[in-house]
């Protein structure tokens, strides 16, 4: 049992990407495919299919490589289960000088940093990516 899937998913993919495997296979849950839709949109890994295996089922992230360098140069769990992290829309703030993206729990779903500010929401920082 885990404490906090949302750190596990991105010790699997950070382990995977500098094992440099092709993909990773990691416990799904909604929040879990939601991060792989976003990730996937914002061209940090190539693609994710949920496998059905009779039980939760498992997320295959597919990795993205360019150049033989994993496009996430880096990635790190913001808000953790000891110490949640909540912003403002207006208190988000960039990352890496807008080069990365925050992923962030609103009350409209989860979305990046960016859609966040345009639609005026705030929430729980889960993730910054660059």
């Amino acid at each position: 049992m885990h404490t906090d899937p949302i750190a596990d998913m991105i010790t699997r993919i950070r382990n995977a990407a500098g094992a440099q495997k092709e993909s990773v296979d990691i416990p799904a849950s909604k929040m879990k495919i939601a991060i792989a839709d976003i990730l996937q949109k914002e061209g940090y890994i190539k693609s994710y299919r949920v496998i059905d295996d009779g039980r939760q089922g498992m997320l295959r992230v597919s990795l993205k490589y360019f150049n033989s360098r994993h496009v996430i140069s880096g990635i790190e769990r913001v808000s953790k289960p000891g110490r949640r992290i909540y912003r403002g829309a207006a208190e988000i703030e960039k990352v890496r000088g807008g080069l990365g993206i925050a992923i962030v729990s609103t009350s409209e779903g989860i979305m990046t940093d960016h859609n966040a500010r345009a639609k005026n929401k705030g929430g729980e920082v889960l993730l910054r990516v660059w």
